[in-house]
């Protein structure tokens, strides 16, 4: 009898286990299904557990993927952190990669036109549950907003919808690419890599990332350095890396940068923005790309961008969006409560600056308060609430100026020195 790749695999995980005292499991026979599949099921806010679900049946269309590796993106601890789509519980992991053990009868080719069969490594990305006749050739021609992916799907009767689990049902309408030619780690990278190809191919709609553009990448982790080896390889030679770790930038230089720029050396945004200018030999950037997650980070990236200069956002912001009370600006997301940005016309974002209105402020601290006119003071929380008029120039949605109010919140230190207009009675008429 031939043995292949995966009985001999079996065969060695079968020795550990006895090796370290664990009871053997048989070897599964080549193909063979098992009938139910674990999934790393996040069920509340930091709170994963694993869960055991039935393999449902396929239907003519689905596939199911035995699943071989997956990365673990942002998102994914966005989502494990704050639930900011409402989805817990949920099976997350959307950068998976695996191989085809079973297929619906009606599935012949991928996504791209390839074939397909039992034993075909594939990626997946979306499905078009709402618009099933979508296509991968009408995705830059159509707005996605409607469509799902895998890993950031609701709970329902199928489980199996996230790449942190043993399956993952692939359905009919979905997004699937044959990948067999790649190895394992660059199959688990094909996800992020495409964001970044889709990020640099919108920015050059805009018409201001040319060739010869001088351009920043804002934060150096994978996001950052895959958005630097694209900008390269499509023959940008201008560019700038910003992080605060030396190791992240010594990798962009590797990655493709031509300078960095370690925020940690310069103190304040006008010290840093100087340096970033230093950089472009005197002038600053005609596009930046902004990959940290950060508000703060975000707030500031204007700085690093001549006018007329073009920015583009990559990735959620990890805190909720805390810091940009502080520096005066708003994000308005999308309408789609419940679809990733990304998915939602790209980032149909509003940014605001604010100017002040009507506030409701309270402060819990220390007072003191003395005879003495001049030394009086007081040290305090403070948390307001205020409502607040944008000064946004122009609302693309409104084909006019944003003047609605807004109710906005923060908090803060208070340090306060006060004159008090009161006299205080003598000494004589207190009562011990």
């Amino acid at each position: 009898m031939a043995i292949n790749s995966a009985d001999i695999e079996a065969i060695v995980k079968q020795v550990l286990q006895g090796m370290n005292g664990q009871t053997a499991t048989p070897a599964a026979a080549a193909g063979a299904i098992p009938k139910t599949a674990k999934v790393a099921m996040l069920t509340g806010l930091e709170k994963m557990e694993i869960k055991e679900f039935p393999i449902p049946e396929l239907g003519d269309g689905d596939i199911l993927v035995k699943v071989e590796g997956c990365g673990v993106c942002g998102t994914d601890a966005h989502e494990y952190k704050r639930d900011p789509f409402g989805l817990i519980p949920v099976a997350l992991g959307h950068e998976g990669t695996g191989e085809i053990v079973k297929m619906g009868k009606n599935v012949k080719k991928d996504s791209a036109g390839k074939d397909l069969k039992i034993g075909d490594k594939v990626v997946t990305c979306m499905i078009f549950k709402d618009n099933p006749d979508i296509t991968m050739f009408d995705l830059n021609k159509q707005n996605v907003g409607g469509a799902d992916v895998y890993g950031l799907l609701p709970d329902d009767e199928v489980h199996l919808n996230g790449w942190f689990s043993d399956y993952i049902i692939v359905r009919e309408g979905s997004t699937v690419f044959n990948v067999s030619d790649l190895d394992l780690d660059s199959r688990i990278l094909i996800e992020p890599c495409a964001v970044l190809i889709h990020a640099v191919e919108r920015a050059k709609t805009t018409g201001i990332l040319r060739f010869n553009s001088r351009v920043v990448v804002q934060g150096c982790g994978p996001i950052g350095l895959i958005c630097i080896a694209v900008l390269r390889t499509m023959g940008i030679e201008n560019i700038t890396a910003v992080d605060g770790e030396q190791k992240r930038l010594d990798f962009a230089l590797q990655m493709g940068a031509t300078k960095t720029v370690n925020f940690k050396d310069h103190k304040g945004i006008e010290a840093l923005a100087g340096a970033v200018e230093a950089s472009f030999g005197g002038y600053l950037a005609d596009f930046a790309f902004q990959c940290t997650g950060s508000p703060v980070a975000h707030a500031n990236i204007y700085k690093f961008i001549r006018n007329g200069g073009g920015l583009c956002e990559l990735g959620f912001f990890i805190n909720g969006g805390l810091g940009y009370l502080l520096n005066r600006i708003r994000i308005e997301f999308s309408s789609y409560a419940s679809t990733p940005p990304n998915l939602a016309d790209d980032y149909r974002y509003g940014y605001d600056r604010m100017r002040g209105g009507f506030a409701y402020s309270g402060e819990v601290g220390y007072m003191y308060l003395s005879n003495s006119r001049v030394l009086n003071f007081s040290v305090s929380l403070e948390f307001v609430q205020a409502h607040t008029k944008s000064l946004r120039q122009w609302d693309f949605n409104l084909m006019g100026p944003d003047l609605k109010n807004h109710l906005d919140r923060y908090y803060g230190i208070r340090i306060a020195i006060f004159i008090p207009t009161y006299k205080r009675m003598p000494l004589d008429y207190y009562y011990y």
